[in-house]
């Protein structure tokens, strides 16, 4: 692990330290109790739910002929975003982790790399559609506040940013296909052989209903996202309408885009919640309760999905061992 990753993780935590006891461990504490289980429950059944949308989206990108079982990109699915939110490892590793999945489950190696690639890149187009959302509602609720200018001016300047940005990865995706191929070898040696990344990528992006598809429902999932902060804001006593916790969790999203550095947005996502939560009329320690409610989600779901991804590596080396060993 790099020493940057390190320092950024450290100072999450002490962030999110400093946060519970500025904002009084008490309340914090309080808040969250009155969620409890049965309210921890809910929420992971509700993201697990979210879940079968993110499935469908990296599913119908493929063509009919190299879509596997739809449990294959569910379990992938849970994988890359647990190594994303609970490990140290970037989102680019829960990104190698889910195509490898794909690989050991039999799919083409060049499919299963760029499927991966394109699936980020719809829920990136997907996430600037969010947020153009968010806009429309931060605008509509924060006119009277003159304190919320600079977030919204942000959420736009953000917004204004990510659209060339995906044009620039798409373009990067389908022309630099060669370097694409060269960077896709690197973490997926199997596509060396078969089919390549670049005949892959190429017939994905050419397939614009497919494409289409995963954007939209990438964005069903998006507002599934700002449903669940609802419901965790409900749980901890926050009185919050739906279209507020929608526009409460682009801004989220803005921020949590802004510090892509920081692993898992530690520290980042307590603040933002604990800062946002006041602009909607909610007191901060709920803010930060639904954050903590949040990333227990995350560890109960991440936990047996890092689980299952290692039964599945490991099973994989040691068929590879057996085949070594054989005459």
């Amino acid at each position: 692990m790099k020493w940057g990753v390190v320092i950024a993780l450290l100072a999450g935590l002490v962030a999110a330290a400093y946060l519970i006891w500025a904002i009084g461990f008490g309340a914090v504490i309080d808040a969250v109790a009155r969620a409890g289980i049965g309210g921890l429950a809910i929420l992971c059944v509700y993201a697990l739910a979210v879940f079968v949308v993110l499935a469908a989206a990296w599913m119908t990108l493929l063509p009919r002929a190299e879509r596997h079982d739809a449990k294959d990109f569910y379990f992938a699915r849970l994988v890359r975003d647990s190594i994303a939110e609970i490990s140290p490892f970037s989102p680019v590793g829960g990104m190698v982790a889910a195509g490898r999945l794909m690989i050991l489950r039999g799919m083409n190696a060049g499919y299963a790399a760029a499927s991966v690639t394109a699936d980020a890149t719809t829920e990136a187009m997907a996430q600037v559609a969010f947020l153009a959302f968010g806009i429309a509602l931060g605008v509509a609720h924060f006119r009277d506040l003159d304190s919320a200018g600079p977030l919204t001016e942000a959420m736009v300047a953000t917004f204004l940013l990510a659209i060339p940005g995906i044009a620039a990865l798409i373009l990067l995706q389908k022309k630099g296909a060669d370097f694409a191929q060269r960077i896709a070898a690197r973490f997926f040696p199997q596509v060396r052989g078969g089919t390549t990344f670049r005949e892959a990528i190429h017939d994905l992006y050419d397939a614009p209903a497919r494409l289409a598809t995963s954007a939209a429902l990438h964005l069903l999932a998006w507002i599934g996202a700002g449903g669940g902060t609802f419901i965790a804001f409900r749980l901890v006593g926050g009185q919050v309408s739906l279209m507020d916790a929608l526009a409460l969790e682009a801004l989220l999203c803005t921020l949590r885009s802004i510090a892509a550095f920081v692993p898992a947005a530690l520290g980042v996502q307590e603040a933002g919640y604990a800062m946002l939560a006041p602009l909607f009329g909610l007191p901060a320690e709920l803010g930060l309760a639904v954050s903590l409610l949040k990333r227990a989600r995350e560890i109960v779901i991440g936990i047996p999905a890092l689980v299952y991804w290692q039964m599945v590596e490991g099973r994989a080396a040691l068929a590879a061992g057996r085949a070594g060993d054989a005459p």
